[in-house]
C-alpha cells in the first residue's frame, strides 16, 4: 500500500508536468531573429502545446499501469512534443502519432494544428469546418497560431475569412495580396487576439484605419507590421497602435505616401525597440522624423528610405555631436535626391559599424563622401553608388584600399569611372557581384583584370576570381576575347549581362540568352532591389520595355552561363587547331608596355615572363593559358613572355574538386543583393 501510494503520488506530479506544458519546448524563434520579413509570409512560431486533462485518482492508476507496459509513456510532455518537432514536416507523420494513443494525440494535436494548410481549397475547407465543429474531441479554433492565405491571393474574400474569427490565439497573420478582404472579416479576426505577433496585410488596399484601431486595442504584443500599399490607413490609426503595440521591432509601411512624420515619429517615441522599418515610396517624410528614428532607436539595425525624396541632409547633421549608433547595419538612401557629401559623413560618423550602404541616384555626392565612406573599413561589405555620376577613379581606389571586404559593388552609371577604377576593384579578394552597367569608358583590360586569378593571402597560392554576378550591359567598348576570359576564369559565374555590347548581338550567342521581358512591365522595385535582389525585371519603373530594348536584350543566367562558355571553347578551339602559337593577355612585369593583344590562346599569368615555364604552379604549371574568343589568333609578342602551357581554359584544367564550393555566411543583411 505504501508503494502504491509513492507510485500514485509520483504518478500525478509527472501528469501535472504534462498538463502544464501548453507551449513546450517554449518558442526558439521569437527572439531579434525571427522576422516576418526574413521570412516573407511565415516565420518560425511557437510550437504547439499538449491538451490539458482533468487529473482524478483512476486516470493516474491507468497512467501508471501504461508506464508500467511502456516506458515511453513515462516522458513528460516537454520530452514527447521535442520529438514529435524532429519528425517529418508531413502532416501524414503527426497524424500517424496521434492515433497511437489519446496522450500521444494531446500532444501532437498542437503541431498539426500549428499552422493548418491553407495553401488550397479544400485544405481551407477542411480547416474552416473543423473550427466552426460545436462537437469535436479538441478545441481546434485554439490550435491555431500560423494562419496564412496568401497562397490564394485575390481568390479570398470576406466570406472566405469570417467563419475563422474565433481563431483567437494566431500569432502570425499572412495575407498577402487578399486584396478582396475588408474591414468586414479582417476587424472580427483581429477583435479579442491578445497573442497576436506579426500581421502581413500587403496590398489590402480596402482595409482602413478601423482595422488599425483593432490592432491598437487588442494586439498588445504586436511585434511585427507590413501594411505594404495599404493607402486607405492613415497617421490617425497609426499612432494609436504605436502607443498600445510598444513591442514592435519590424515595420514595413512601402507604398504609403499618405503617411506623414506624425505617424513616424509616434514610433520613434514609444518604441524603442525597433530593429528593422522600411519607408520606401514614403515620400510625405521630412527630415525631423528620420532624425527621430535614429536618434530613438538605439536598437536600430536596417533603415530603408528609398524615394523619401524630402530627406536632406539635416535628418543627419541634426543628430546629437558624439552621438554613435553600434547597431545600425543597413541604410538605404536610394533616390534621396537632396542629400549631399555632409550628410554622408555625418552618418558615417554616427554609425561605424554599417554593412550595407545604399546611395544609389543620390547624384550630388562626390568623392567626398567616398572618402568617408572609407571609415567603415572591414565593416562595409556591400555598397551600391550607382548613378552617382560625380565619383572618379580617386574615390574607388580610396574604397577599395581601405574597405577590402567589399563583396558586392555598384557603380552603375559612374560614366567618370575608367579601367583604373576596375583594374583597382579586381584585387577585391571576397568580390562576388560587380555592377558596371553603363560605365561607357571601361575595355577589355578590365574584363581580363576581373578574369585574372587572386592570390590568396600574403604570398598564398593563386585561387580563381570569386565573382558570381557580374552586369556590363551597354559597355560598348568591351570585345567577344575579353568576355571569354572572364567566362573561362570565373568558374563561380552564374550571371551576365551584355545588354547593348555589340560583340554579342550574334544570333549563335543569343540562343544561350534568357527570354527578353515582356513588351508590358509592372512597376518594379527600386534599383537597389534590382541589383540586389532576385527579380525578372531588369528596369524599374519603365511602363514599356520598346522594341529596341529587347533587340538588344543579352543577359545569360543559370545554365546559360555554362553553355555559352562551351561553346566559345569549343569555336575557339575549332578557330586555333592549325596555330600553336601562344599569346599573353598579362604581363605584370611590363607595366608601361604597349597593351598586349587579345587572340585566340589567352594567358592569365602571374609575372609570365620572370619564372621558369617548369616551375611548380597552383594549377599545374606556371601560367593558366586560356584559349580566347574566336578571331584569328595573333602572333606571339616577345614583349609578352613565353612562360605559359596552353591549357583549354581555368575551367578545363581545374576539376570541380579543386573550387572551393564553401559558402561564408554573411549574418544579418546577407539576403539582399543577390540577384540582378
Amino acid at each position: 500500500m505504501v508503494s502504491r501510494s509513492r507510485r500514485e503520488r509520483r504518478m500525478s506530479r509527472v501528469s501535472d508536468s504534462e498538463s502544464s506544458a501548453s507551449t513546450s519546448p517554449e518558442r526558439g524563434q521569437d527572439d531579434d531573429n525571427d522576422s516576418f520579413m526574413l521570412h516573407p509570409n511565415d516565420s518560425q512560431s511557437s510550437l504547439g502545446g499538449s491538451i490539458s486533462r482533468d487529473v482524478s485518482p483512476d486516470s493516474v492508476r491507468d497512467f501508471g499501469e501504461r508506464c508500467r507496459r511502456s516506458p515511453i509513456c513515462r516522458l513528460p510532455a516537454e520530452l514527447l512534443i521535442a520529438i514529435f518537432t524532429r519528425l517529418s514536416t508531413t502532416p501524414k507523420d503527426l497524424k500517424s502519432c496521434m492515433l497511437v494513443s489519446k496522450d500521444w494525440a494531446r500532444n501532437a494535436v498542437g503541431l498539426l494544428w500549428l499552422r493548418p494548410q491553407t495553401d488550397n481549397w479544400q485544405g481551407l475547407h477542411n480547416v474552416t469546418r473543423s473550427v466552426r465543429a460545436v462537437e469535436s474531441y479538441f478545441a481546434y479554433h485554439d490550435l491555431v497560431k500560423r494562419l496564412n492565405l496568401s497562397a490564394l491571393g485575390n481568390q479570398v474574400s470576406d466570406g472566405t475569412v469570417l467563419p475563422l474569427a474565433e481563431c483567437k490565439r494566431i500569432e502570425r497573420l499572412t495575407l498577402t495580396n487578399c486584396s478582396k478582404i475588408t474591414d468586414l472579416s479582417l476587424a472580427p479576426l483581429l477583435d479579442g487576439n491578445r497573442n497576436l505577433l506579426a500581421l502581413d496585410v500587403t496590398g489590402l488596399e480596402q482595409i482602413t484605419d478601423k482595422t488599425m484601431t483593432k490592432v491598437a486595442q487588442h494586439c498588445l504584443r504586436l511585434q511585427g507590421l507590413n501594411i505594404t500599399n495599404c493607402r486607405k490607413i492613415t497617421d490617425e490609426s497609426l499612432e494609436k497602435v504605436a502607443r498600445s503595440c510598444k513591442h514592435v521591432k519590424r515595420l514595413k509601411f512601402n507604398g504609403c505616401s499618405q503617411i506623414t512624420d506624425r505617424s513616424v515619429m509616434a514610433f520613434a517615441d514609444h518604441c524603442h525597440s525597433i530593429l528593422e522599418i522600411d519607408l520606401h515610396g514614403c515620400s510625405s517624410l521630412e527630415d525631423m522624423s528620420v532624425t527621430a528614428l535614429v536618434d530613438g532607436g538605439r536598437q536600430l539595425r536596417e533603415l530603408r528610405l528609398q524615394h523619401c525624396s524630402g530627406i536632406t541632409d539635416n535628418a543627419f547633421l541634426q543628430l546629437p555631436i558624439d552621438a554613435t549608433y553600434e547597431s545600425l547595419r543597413i541604410l538605404d538612401l536610394t533616390d534621396c535626391g537632396e542629400l549631399q557629401d555632409p550628410g554622408v559623413q555625418k552618418i558615417i560618423n554616427a554609425a561605424p559599424r554599417l554593412r550595407n550602404l545604399v546611395l544609389a541616384k543620390c547624384r550630388q555626392i562626390t568623392d567626398r563622401a567616398v572618402m568617408a565612406i572609407t571609415k567603415l573599413g572591414k565593416n562595409l561589405h556591400y555598397i551600391h553608388l550607382g548613378h552617382c555620376a560625380r565619383i572618379t577613379d580617386a574615390g574607388v581606389a580610396q574604397l577599395v584600399k581601405l574597405c577590402n571586404r567589399i563583396r558586392y559593388i555598384d557603380l552603375a552609371c559612374c560614366q567618370n569611372l575608367t579601367d583604373n577604377s576596375v583594374q583597382q576593384l579586381a584585387t577585391l579578394p571576397k568580390l562576388k557581384r560587380i555592377g558596371l552597367v553603363k560605365c561607357g569608358s571601361i575595355t577589355d583590360r578590365s574584363i581580363l583584370a576581373l578574369a585574372k586569378p587572386k592570390q590568396s593571402g600574403q604570398g598564398g597560392p593563386l585561387a580563381p576570381s570569386s565573382l558570381e554576378r557580374v552586369h556590363l550591359s551597354y559597355c560598348t567598348l568591351l570585345s567577344l576575347d575579353g568576355i571569354h576570359a572572364l567566362l573561362n576564369n570565373c568558374p563561380r559565374l552564374t550571371h551576365l549581362s551584355l545588354t547593348g555590347v555589340q560583340a554579342f548581338l550574334r544570333e549563335d550567342l543569343i540562343a544561350f540568352c534568357r527570354e527578353a521581358p515582356p513588351g508590358k512591365l509592372v512597376p518594379g522595385p527600386s534599383p537597389s532591389e534590382v541589383f540586389f535582389k532576385e527579380t525578372v525585371c531588369l528596369l524599374t519603373l519603365i511602363a514599356e520595355f520598346n522594341d529596341h530594348q529587347r533587340d538588344v536584350f543579352c543577359v545569360f543566367s543559370g545554365t546559360g552561363v555554362g553553355r555559352l562558355r562551351t561553346y566559345l571553347n569549343a569555336e575557339a578551339n575549332h578557330s586555333s587547331a592549325s596555330y600553336d602559337g601562344e599569346t599573353t593577355m598579362f604581363d605584370d612585369g611590363t607595366e608601361d608596355g604597349p597593351d598586349p593583344p587579345i587572340g585566340g590562346g589567352v594567358l592569365l599569368a602571374d609575372d609570365a615572363a620572370g619564372h621558369h615555364p617548369h616551375h611548380d604552379h597552383p594549377f599545374g604549371h606556371h601560367g593558366i593559358t586560356v584559349a580566347g574568343g574566336v578571331a584569328p589568333p595573333h602572333p606571339p609578342d616577345p614583349a609578352q613572355g613565353q612562360g605559359g602551357v596552353n591549357v583549354n581554359g581555368l575551367m578545363g584544367a581545374m576539376g570541380a574538386a579543386a573550387i572551393d564550393e564553401d559558402i561564408e555566411e554573411f549574418g544579418e543583411g546577407s539576403e539582399i543583393m543577390t540577384g540582378d
